[in-house]
């Protein structure tokens, strides 16, 4: 599975963004992160595309920066006239140093702290994502002490269960996100925000799952929020400015997965919009959605080096990678799975099956059951789709350094975040006086 400008070369080698993924490999070492520039960039203008096509003038993209943030690709969504999701004081405070826009900040977190929503109001942000009741409590203590009004949307839980893996279904009625509609505290938050000095209410909010394949769940969504929209407009005279319905449209992990197109989610969105709001007689709200994975995931490819080569006979073989659960946590958090490229040996059929293992001191078992050519130590394995919630989820377990991030363009590559050292792994500790030598 190649994506993105992913090709094999003559020489049988994998390239990616016109450079060989082995190269990349030398020059900056594994693992590695790549992403690819232009990848990424043709997913914006997607975005913008589909949906401006789907319901004219009256959307705005946001990424959603949770899938992977740096102060380079807040600079590559600004450029492509996309708005910026946060949802932490750091991630706030990275599109800060890069001169994000403020008024095209969303900023999200369902405990918000006191320091992150001072900061979020001074910055002027674009959209505060009221996401409970005591949140409100503290935006006016705020306000009351100096710091100014900020717009608002309401986090609502509408009660879907999407398909997706339970731990990142957000969008049923047993969810640590928003209010929900079934038991009233929405609309005691709708009459809160409206009497509220601090916060000045102009729409809704919702998102409902990630590493969604179809988009009949975004229309239920959808419908239900025009539901509530309607309703809070009859009793308690609000229009809705903006209907923020989340991201979550899943992507390519492996061959067998088939997610819907950016264009059917927004024909989906904006039909089901345009036809709710004729049908209750309301006027058109502006659309917002939050893509995250589906912008990024496609984009990013996991370079490593194979270390050791155990083959137990009649059991397993296994390729011990220089990584593993400190710079990609999903397999061992939700199982997911990727397909597995061998950089140098792309035209070489396979010979046998394998497990790639990382270096850490857990089971950590990274990919299993993949077919391989014959593969030796120092030979480079890539990992295409993994530009959303790798970096964005790396530790430093067992003190390994975090691994650079590399952006490719046309034959080009960039460090755009630094390989931590060992000796970063230290800068911030101390040693109490009472435990020196003596």
């Amino acid at each position: 599975m190649l994506l993105g400008t992913q090709r094999v070369r003559e020489d049988g080698h994998l390239e990616i963004g016109g450079i060989a993924a082995v190269e990349l490999a030398q020059r900056f070492g594994t693992p590695l992160y790549v992403i690819d520039e232009a990848c990424m960039r043709d997913r914006c203008r997607r975005y913008r595309e589909a949906f401006g096509r789907a319901y004219p003038g009256r959307t705005a993209i946001a990424y959603a920066s949770k899938a992977c943030l740096s102060m380079a690709i807040c600079r590559i969504v600004e450029q492509e006239g996309l708005h910026l999701d946060v949802a932490s004081g750091g991630e706030l405070h990275v599109a800060r140093q890069a001169s994000f826009p403020a008024p095209r900040v969303a900023m999200h977190g369902n405990n918000k702290s006191e320091g992150e929503l001072a900061a979020a109001m001074d910055a002027g942000v674009g959209y505060l994502v009221v996401d409970c009741l005591e949140e409100i409590e503290r935006a006016e203590a705020l306000f009351r002490a100096g710091h100014p009004r900020s717009r608002a949307l309401l986090r609502i839980t509408p009660g879907i269960e999407a398909h997706t893996h339970e731990y990142i279904m957000t969008g049923r009625e047993d969810s640590k996100f928003g209010l929900g509609l079934w038991e009233g505290g929405a609309m005691e938050a709708v009459q809160r925000l409206l009497a509220s000095p601090a916060l000045d209410l102009i729409g809704f909010h919702c998102h409902i799952g990630s590493q969604l394949l179809t988009v009949d769940c975004f229309a239920d969504a959808a419908r239900l929020m025009l539901d509530f929209c309607h309703q809070a407009h009859t009793e308690m005279g609000v229009t809705t400015q903006i209907l923020n319905l989340g991201g979550g449209l899943g992507i390519r992990h492996t061959a067998s997965e088939d997610p819907a197109s950016i264009e059917d989610l927004a024909s989906t969105i904006g039909g089901t919009i345009a036809s709710g709001c004729a049908e209750r007689g309301m006027e058109l709200p502006m659309i917002m959605v939050e893509p995250g994975r589906s912008i990024v995931g496609e984009a990013g490819t996991v370079l490593y080096t194979v270390g050791v080569v155990k083959t137990i006979p009649g059991v397993r073989t296994y390729l011990a990678v220089d990584g593993g659960l400190s710079d990609n946590p999903r397999p061992a958090l939700y199982g997911a799975k990727y397909e597995v490229l061998f950089a140098s040996k792309m035209g070489a059929p396979p010979t046998q099956v394998v497990t790639v293992a990382g270096k850490h001191c857990e089971t950590d078992n990274l990919f299993m059951d993949v077919p391989a050519p014959d593969v030796e130590p120092g030979d480079v394995i890539a990992v295409p789709a993994c530009g959303a919630y790798t970096f964005a989820m790396s530790s430093n377990y067992n003190r390994l350094p975090r691994p650079a991030v590399v952006h490719v363009l046309e034959g080009q590559a960039d460090v755009v975040v630094e390989r931590q050292t060992w000796e970063d792994l230290v800068t911030q500790e101390r040693v109490p006086e009472r435990l020196a030598r003596d």
